[in-house]
């Protein structure tokens, strides 16, 4: 009796329930903000896969053994460094900016100077193979200390498979972007440059070297200034794009991340990331397919100089290309979410074949390399896409059978890029060493038969052959469409998990609270 009164005016307690979270939709902002951050690695390895070789040879005139030892080694140390890198951001805690962030904030400054520095000649011949050797791989550090954590950033977006899809369509379009930009800026300002050649053995070039010594020094001296104003130009297109990214996007946890122990140790996450199957295959078909791409890269603005015979339009028919493949991004974009991605992956990159085997065979036909080269593109683009936007359907498929095994996502991604850099160094390292053992002749007018062979070989049937075991191997990739629709179901039930029990957290601790 004595508790009506109470009773009477004490307001009926109510639990407040949480509804269940609605989708997480990225808005366009939010996904151009973080595509931009994708255009630094992009404009800078562009610059460098396509013309590095060619200024190591014939700017720089480094002897083809000890470029052929530049390239391998700093892509080897480059592939090295990205294991490196996620080990440490896996170990990384979470700040008040993330656990990604920090890395692509601090690692940018460093990274434009020591880019810089690869395009400069120093006056001292007898350090040229150690300067380039030193601040290549020192470039190649920082980058992937943007790169990696940057890669990762595709988990921590959103919570979405579509939004991620959708994100990374994105970045790939952006990312071809800065490929053109990079072939553009480092194309054109090189191109304006009159590259001086020495009369070969046969008296056959056009340029006399003892007639034209003060020209040749001349001409030497304004291509290495278009080198660095190349250089200065690509690196504030750098910092403008990774301001643009930390300021854009937000890291955002899973909600049953925060609810487990502490992330497993590093060893036994690379242990259960390279034991997960569909990983193995997804890496082990674009192994052979990004190698394929990387030699035609490396090789392309040497092919079409003495090969081909166009020395003033190699830097346009990169531009060609690069914007075809730009073009044709989100056609691929659609194709895949249409069809599916296995489908997207055996005619995208199969139709590249076609258009090699047509290089191969044609001569000196600039109208017919144009369309080649736009041709080309297309499937350049689909190279592009699918394996940024097939790593994720990985990584989910791993946390549904290894729901325990938490910041894991760095491995994935550098043990990826780790594959395709060192294969990319094999492959750069190999076709400069072919080229030496063919007589390449330094800053030469033209090249003996035997260069422009191999120079035919390494850029059309090479390339071919390695695309066809790359699509032989995908066949065992084994996330087919209805696959990634039962992993979809299975981490969205998760998620709702997760979320509920942090509802009933809050309802115990209100009632505590009444009580």
């Amino acid at each position: 009796m004595g508790t009506g009164p109470l009773l009477e005016h004490a307001a009926p307690p109510t639990w407040k329930r949480k509804e269940p979270k609605k989708k997480q939709q990225l808005s366009i902002c939010n996904k151009l903000c973080y595509a931009v951050g994708g255009a630094p690695y992009q404009v800078t390895g562009c610059a460098l896969g396509f013309f590095l070789q060619i200024y190591l040879l014939d700017v720089a005139q480094v002897d083809p053994f000890y470029a052929s030892i530049i390239l391998f080694l700093g892509r080897a140390w480059d592939a090295f460094t990205d294991p490196l890198v996620g080990f440490c951001i896996s170990k990384s805690s979470w700040t008040r900016l993330g656990r990604l962030m920090p890395w692509i904030i601090f690692s940018t400054p460093l990274a434009i100077i020591a880019y810089f520095l690869i395009w400069f000649v120093p006056d001292f011949p007898q350090v040229q193979v150690l300067w380039y050797l030193l601040f290549y791989c020192l470039f190649e550090t920082l980058v992937t200390c943007f790169h990696v954590p940057y890669s990762a950033l595709t988990m921590f977006i959103s919570t979405e498979q579509s939004e991620r899809d959708s994100a990374t369509a994105y970045r790939m379009t952006v990312e071809v972007l800065g490929t053109v930009l990079g072939t553009a800026i480092q194309g054109q300002i090189v191109g304006q440059a009159d590259i001086p050649c020495l009369q070969d053995p046969n008296g056959s070039a056009v340029t006399s070297e003892g007639a034209n010594r003060t020209h040749s020094t001349t001409s030497l001296r304004e291509t290495q200034n278009a080198y660095l104003l190349a250089a200065g130009v690509i690196a504030s297109i750098y910092i403008v794009c990774a301001v643009i990214l930390v300021l854009g996007v937000r890291e955002q946890r899973e909600p049953y991340e925060s609810q487990q122990a502490e992330p497993i140790s590093y060893i036994r996450g690379l242990r259960l990331v390279m034991s997960h199957g569909p990983y193995v295959k997804l890496i082990a078909g674009f192994l052979f397919t990004s190698l394929a791409f990387m030699l035609v890269e490396g090789n392309f603005a040497l092919f079409c100089t003495y090969t081909l015979g166009f020395r003033n339009e190699f830097q346009n028919l990169l531009l060609a290309i690069m914007l075809s493949a730009t073009f044709t991004i989100p056609i691929w974009q659609w194709f895949l979410t249409q069809f599916g991605k296995k489908t997207a992956v055996y005619i995208g990159i199969s139709s590249a074949v076609p258009f090699l085997i047509l290089m191969a065979l044609i001569e000196r036909n600039l109208i017919v390399t144009y369309v080649v080269a736009v041709a080309a593109g297309v499937s350049v683009a689909a190279a592009f896409l699918l394996p940024w936007s097939m790593l994720p359907d990985v990584i989910d498929d791993f946390h549904l059978k290894q729901p325990h095994s938490r910041g894991t996502e760095p491995i994935f991604f550098s043990f990826y890029v780790f594959f395709t850099k060192f294969a990319s160094g094999v492959s750069l390292g190999i076709s400069t060493l072919s080229l030496d053992f063919a007589g390449y002749q330094t800053r030469g007018c033209s090249q003996p038969a035997q260069v422009r062979f191999t120079l035919k070989m390494l850029v059309t049937m090479a390339p071919i052959v390695l695309i066809l075991l790359g699509l032989l191997l995908f066949k065992l990739y084994p996330i087919d469409e209805e696959r990634r629709r039962q992993n979809k179901k299975a981490l969205q039930a998760l998620r709702e998990e997760a979320s509920s029990s942090g509802c009933s957290d809050t309802d115990s601790t209100e009632l505590a609270s009444i009580l």
